[in-house]
């Protein structure tokens, strides 16, 4: 299992690397930070066929749609030309998610704590039919502090949404800082455990921990707080603040897909 998702996170980051670079856009760090959840997802953990009773997943944090993009292409959902498409004239992919531009872009997304609440909207939905589909929603930690993040996570466990998994992108940097230093939430899995979830805190790059919290059943909802770095994959990239908005130039471009290669 292991070698094949470490291939494919490799050529989501390779992607996200491309992307970035051609589009002169923000946000390579966040979305390099989330390409192993989003391999093993997509490669181990979701059901996609038949695509009519696929789970579904939500990428809350849509200013990373690149690791979203890059990972439906690697599974061959998106057709891999429409990334060279993404944050450009004329192309089908936008900085942040627009669900009608693409197959697999279950929602669109970009204010900060919405896709949480419709994932929760569309596991409620999917529970009152007895429908056995699952929900899979990817937040970041700065997206936490968002009010309506806790409004939905009171009321997640009232509604024992059971078919809901939540994976909070726990890579401890946003656009102006330190996570915990601009508003500071620890302890943040004993918070989560208080509102009634089920809470597991994992290494979010260990792709066995992710496939063997992600596959785990409970009662309740679940919150998995998974630990990243942001950049992860690129190491000049890895912990810096600053690739939440610094561009990929030509130089930086090559040196990292060396690295990627």
């Amino acid at each position: 299992m292991e070698m094949n998702i470490v291939a494919k996170a490799k050529e989501i980051r390779r992607s996200i690397i491309e992307m970035a670079h051609v589009s002169k856009g923000p946000h390579v760090g966040s979305a390099l930070s989330c390409a192993d959840i989003l391999a093993v997802l997509y490669f181990e953990i979701m059901k996609i066929e038949p695509w009519e009773q696929r789970d579904l997943f939500i990428l809350s944090k849509a200013h990373a749609s690149m690791a979203l993009y890059a990972a439906l292409a690697a599974k061959r959902i998106m057709d891999k030309n429409d990334l060279s498409g993404y944050y450009q004239n004329g192309g089908k992919l936008p900085g942040h998610l627009d669900k009608l531009t693409a197959k697999g872009v279950e929602v669109s997304a970009g204010a900060l704590g919405h896709g949480f609440n419709i994932g929760l909207g569309l596991a409620l939905g999917l529970k009152k039919q007895k429908n056995s589909r699952q929900v899979f929603v990817l937040i970041g930690d700065g997206e936490s502090q968002e009010g309506s993040i806790w409004e939905g996570a009171l009321f997640a466990p009232r509604l024992a949404l059971n078919n809901l998994t939540v994976i909070m992108d726990y890579n401890n940097l946003q656009g102006y800082g330190v996570t915990n230093d601009i508003c500071a939430f620890e302890p943040i899995g004993a918070k989560w455990a208080s509102f009634g979830w089920e809470v597991q805190e994992i290494d979010g790059h260990d792709y066995q921990a992710l496939k063997t919290a992600l596959q785990k059943s409970s009662e309740k909802p679940r919150m998995i707080i998974a630990k990243t770095v942001k950049g992860r994959g690129v190491t000049f990239m890895e912990n810096k603040l600053e690739w939440h908005y610094y561009i990929v130039t030509d130089e930086l471009c090559e040196k990292a897909l060396e690295e990627l290669s």
